[in-house]
């Protein structure tokens, strides 16, 4: 199923504490030769986070902004870290990501555990991974496979209804 040296479309939909690791796995899959293009929000302009932080932008704003980086992706990679399941913003990427019919795949973080996976992801993944290179890399090119934090298989949460674009 590896198919390293290509590009690829991801939307990394995280919590923004955990951004560090955004970086960790562009970098992870770009040492195996891929070309990541990464759509997800990230770090604002002072100016634009003091905004968000003033709730001068409009939730609509929000959603339509992170619609049109969702659409542009082929996957979407969701963090897990220990708040991501706490994260409303999170539910709402793989909400929306469900709805425009994008592969879903879960990553966890180092420390993650599956009490950490939020229920949207339980309901909608197409592949949930541990950290590891070749794990994620199978998943974001359509390997369905569930695994634990250290990356036993175990059985998918649900029957699968997202599609592999």
């Amino acid at each position: 199923m590896l198919d390293s040296g290509k590009r690829r479309h991801v939307f990394i939909s995280h919590h923004h504490k955990d951004d560090e690791h955004v970086d960790n796995v562009t970098n992870l899959l770009h040492k195996r030769g891929d070309d990541i293009r990464n759509s997800s929000w990230r770090q604002l302009k002072p100016e634009n986070q003091q905004r968000l932080k003033q709730k001068r932008v409009s939730d609509e704003v929000i959603k339509r902004y992170l619609r049109r980086k969702i659409s542009w992706s082929g996957t979407v990679v969701v963090l897990i870290g220990r708040y991501t399941h706490t994260r409303p913003w999170v539910d709402w990427e793989i909400e929306e990501a469900n709805r425009q019919g994008k592969r879903i795949v879960g990553v966890y973080l180092r420390g993650g555990t599956e009490a950490d996976v939020p229920e949207s992801l339980k309901d909608h993944a197409s592949a949930i991974v541990n950290w590891n290179t070749n794990s994620i890399q199978n998943a974001i090119d359509g390997e369905n496979v569930f695994q634990t934090p250290d990356g036993y298989l175990r059985p998918a949460p649900y029957a699968m209804n997202s599609s592999t674009c």
